[in-house]
């Protein structure tokens, strides 16, 4: 049988501090165990919900509440208890992967949910699940993997949106002068400066790269001079999401690869069964027409 095979870092994922936690990990996608290899890098980070006394409601504050983080394997029994139907392999292969990294993530102590954070994950959920046959079924995997990490998918998706609906309305300019301006989601962004800032926990991720990159791939502020005053005001390093950037476009470009090549492959094989079942049908329709002919003789 054919095999499809693409190569390309995860590394886009990873969760990075000042205290951080190394692990590596190879999925491999694809028919009989070959297939699309993705190759996950995470530097992981930690735990502990607490809402926040913010205005803005998209702001949540972490903090370290867990003695004693369940194990992995209870993570992965829940995500199998909220969804119970069967998932193509090269879909559930990556997810059973993914949902290890992030329960390391989840269950640091400390970790902290953000909405940029969120919005990255969403951003990159989303791209890994392209194509997934049914919408519906995609929606439900996304709630039972949040649930089974006992954290909100609600949350997830609404402040994702948020994030979303108000970067389209933002020019270059106003992207970056969230701090002089009332709202919702320039509350949260100035809590993040805040925080970043060294007046509370920041920490920074892949994720939270990834959810800038996308703030201003919708506000259409793709200049890089856009990104380095971005990040000065909200008091993150701008050549750590210069870093992890470049490492999200390689991982796009070659997921992208990735998925033609699956395409084809599965065109292929469906080309295959037609060609198979063709000779059954003529025979089926010579048997019937055969048959037909002894009725009328009678």
């Amino acid at each position: 049988m054919a095999t499809v095979t693409s190569s390309f870092s995860f590394s886009a994922l990873t969760q990075s501090s000042q205290r951080k936690h190394t692990l590596s990990s190879t999925c491999v996608l694809g028919s009989n165990s070959d297939g699309i290899r993705f190759r996950k890098s995470f530097l992981c980070q930690q735990v502990g919900v607490q809402a926040s006394n913010s205005a803005s409601k998209l702001v949540v504050r972490c903090s370290s509440s867990v003695s004693d983080p369940p194990p992995v394997s209870e993570t992965k029994l829940n995500f199998l208890k909220e969804y119970k139907r069967p998932i193509p392999s090269i879909y559930n292969t990556v997810l059973q992967e993914l949902i290890v990294q992030q329960h390391l993530m989840r269950f640091k102590r400390s970790y902290r949910y953000d909405p940029v954070f969120a919005l990255g994950f969403v951003t990159v959920y989303e791209q890994l699940m392209e194509g997934y046959p049914s919408d519906e079924d995609r929606d439900a995997i996304f709630q039972a993997y949040i649930k089974a990490l006992k954290e909100d998918p609600g949350q997830y998706r609404e402040d994702a949106q948020k994030l979303e609906e108000w970067a389209r309305t933002q020019s270059s300019t106003s992207l970056i002068e969230f701090s002089s301006r009332e709202g919702e989601v320039e509350g949260a962004l100035k809590d993040i400066a805040e925080r970043a800032g060294g007046k509370g926990d920041f920490s920074y991720s892949r994720f939270f790269a990834i959810g800038l990159f996308r703030l201003l791939e919708l506000g259409n502020a793709m200049e890089p001079a856009i990104l380095e005053k971005l990040c000065a005001a909200l008091n993150v390093d701008k050549r750590s999401v210069d870093r992890d950037l470049d490492v999200y476009r390689n991982l796009l470009s070659k997921l992208v690869q990735a998925k033609e090549l699956l395409k084809e492959y599965v065109d292929r094989e469906k080309k295959k069964q037609e060609e198979r079942a063709e000779p059954q049908k003529a025979n089926e329709a010579i048997t019937k027409c055969l048959g037909q002919e002894q009725f009328s003789e009678l």
